[in-house]
Order: C-alpha cells, then structure tokens, then sequence
C-alpha cells in the first residue's frame, strides 16, 4: 500500500464532456483506499485536455502555470502533514487556505472582500465601506493575520472612543465592517477564531429622530427664513421637499417624477430605497408639490457634503443652533407625522422601513415624551 498521498489533475471525471460541452479539471488526492476531489474552477472542451495538459488554447501556458501551483501547494501541505505524522487528505483544502495566507496581508484581505461586499450596493453603503477601509488603514493597529486578538480588537475600540465616537456609530461604522471581515476569513479557513466572540464591543442603539429632528416651530422658521443667496434657498426648498416626503438623502438624489402616481385624487410617489430596497408609498402634500412646481419637477440637488454644510448656514439664518444635516430632514418628517396623530404602520410605509416594528424602535423615546407633553398640556384641567 502506498505511504504517501498520490496527487494528481482529472479531467471530466463524470463523463459528461461533449464536443461542444466544457467539463471540470479537478485534483485528486488519493491516500489509503480514500479518494479526495478538489476544484480548480477551470472548464475545458475534451480537445483542449491532453495527458494531464491542457492544449489548443490561447490561454493554455496561463492555465497550465496556474495548475502547476496548485499541485506544487497540495503537496507542500501532504508534506507538512508527513512531518507531523499525521495524513489526513480531507483536511487538505482548509490547510491550503492557511498556506495562502502568507501570500497576502489581512488588511489586502479586507480590500478584496470589501470590493466583493460593494458589489451591487446602492452608493451609501459603498461610500461607507471606502471610509471604513480608509480609517482602518490609517489607523493601522491590524495589518496582519497575527494581529487579530481580542487586545488588537479592544486597541481599535479605545482609539475610536478617543475620536469622540459614539458607541452606536463606533460599531455600526466601523466594528461591524471589522467583524464581517474576520467572519469571511474564518468562513475560508484563513483564521480559526473570531475575537469579537470574547469581547463586549457596546451596540447602544442610536437615538433615532430623538435629538436630530426640528421641532414644528424650528422647521416654519427654516421654511421661511429670508435667505441672502439663490443657492441657499435652493438648499432649503431641497430640505423642505425632502421632510415632507422623509426620503433618505440616496433616495431624494434619485428622485423621479415619473413615479408620482394619482390615488384617490391625491398625488403619491412610489418606489423603492436604494439603501434596503423595502418600497415606500409617499402621499405628496401641497407644500411638497409646489417645490416640485417651482422647480419644475426637478430638484436642484448637490452633493450631500455640500448639501449638508449650507444646510447649517440655512440653520444659522433661521435663529437655529443645531447642527443640521439631509438625515435631519427624514427625522423631522417622521416625527412632524407621529405627533400629528399618523397612524406608526403608516408611517412606517412612507418612510420604508420593513415593518411598523423598525419604526417604533427608531423614534420609541420621542413618542413617550410626546404623550407626556400631552397630559402636561391638559393638567391644569383635570
């Protein structure tokens, strides 16, 4: 019986190859009566395979080199296992992943999977990744395999804490980014352990609308505050369109009128969020639509840096010290709706969110000081 494991390339093993139907090249490993497949992700015609080579093909010396490294890595690992005393051909796949490793750094691992996890994003989420990617590499406390420890983990968590972060956006911007990355690598066998299992990393919850909202009497005064600058008030209109309708800032750049549709005689915009894809049904008031008009029909929108910096100058004019932003405008809306009595499953639709629940938990705190304020307003007459 043979004592070391055979190595060895097969192509079409189930015979399903045709003249003009590719069929798979796989590695076989063959150790005591066991036989393990490996892919190798390349497809050939039965006339481009000739005795273990691959032939007739303008691509051949690429995929023959490439099949050659993977024979030559196999065996590396049966090798180690030789070393160690101990074979075992199943786990070989795993073990060569970790052989790879030393081919690239972990934060080379994390640009590759960030690109993978961009993919098809809408452009808030690729914007987020690019600035987590950005800042870590700044930071630069993890930059190799070695340095993924709970220490390393509580390092990072210190040094944004030291930036004034809260804790909701400490791990929602960035330690949740960390973490997704760590999970695929130890998906591919690249690491045995993630450390964020053993460390408390806090996930408090944002505020929501509490505290990033106008309250009705703020957004009047923004709504008619005499501006010094046509680009300022094209800024304010922007943001009086978009707390009306709550569209988030990807989905007001978006914007198509093409979409509003007539329900009951009543104007109503339709679609989908770029950021969750979970559709929102929008009635459009008056106010809205006279911006709508005024512009006819198309938003005189700016980029959401720009847009959020001259909405604090908006702010500065309308006797308002808070520092303003698109998000801001969605906060406002919501909470103008709630107090006013809407239905939260109602709301919940117009803002797009996947269930009345989501919703609830966004402005919870700023419902129970609006039911206090109520009774407040009524005491003096019980």
């Amino acid at each position: 019986m043979r004592t070391t494991p055979l190595v060895a390339l097969v192509f079409n093993r189930r015979h399903t190859a045709t003249a003009t139907k590719e069929a798979a090249v796989e590695l076989r490993v063959s150790y005591k009566k066991q036989q393990k497949f490996m892919a190798t992700g390349i497809k050939l015609l039965p006339k481009h395979w000739h005795k273990g080579t691959v032939v007739a093909r303008v691509d051949a010396l690429q995929i023959n080199q490439t099949l050659g490294q993977l024979l030559i890595d196999v065996r590396k690992v049966i090798l180690q296992m030789i070393e160690e005393g101990n074979i075992d051909i199943f786990s070989i796949p795993d073990r060569l992943n970790r052989l790879r490793v030393s081919d690239i750094c972990f934060l080379d691992f994390c640009e590759k999977r960030a690109e993978v996890r961009r993919f098809g994003k809408s452009t808030d989420s690729k914007t987020r990744y690019a600035r987590f990617m950005r800042k870590f590499r700044e930071w630069g406390g993890i930059t190799e395999w070695s340095d993924i420890t709970e220490e390393k983990i509580i390092e990072f968590e210190h040094h944004l804490t030291a930036k004034g972060m809260k804790a909701y956006s400490r791990w929602n911007n960035y330690h949740r980014f960390l973490n997704s990355f760590i999970l695929d690598a130890v998906s591919e066998g690249l690491l045995r352990r993630n450390p964020y299992k053993w460390v408390n990393i806090s996930k408090e919850k944002s505020s929501g609308g509490l505290g990033k909202h106008l309250t009705p009497e703020e957004f009047q005064r923004v709504k008619n505050v005499k501006l010094s600058t046509e680009s300022l008030e094209k800024v304010r209109d922007v943001f009086v369109f978009q707390t009306y309708t709550c569209l988030a800032y990807v989905d007001l750049a978006a914007f198509d009128p093409k979409k509003i549709q007539e329900v009951k005689g009543m104007k109503v915009y339709v679609g989908k969020r770029g950021k969750t894809k979970e559709t929102f049904t929008i009635p459009l008031v008056k106010p809205a639509l006279d911006i709508l008009a005024k512009y006819r029909n198309k938003l005189p929108i700016i980029s959401n840096v720009k847009y959020n910096e001259y909405l604090k100058v908006v702010a500065q004019a309308a006797g308002i010290d808070k520092p303003i932003s698109s998000h801001w405008a969605r906060h406002t809306g919501a909470t103008l709706l709630l107090n006013s009595g809407i239905d939260m499953r109602i709301v919940s639709k117009i803002c797009g969110h996947s269930s009345a629940k989501i919703t609830e938990q966004v402005y919870a705190k700023l419902l129970d000081e609006t039911v206090v304020d109520a009774v407040a307003g009524i005491e003096k007459d019980l």
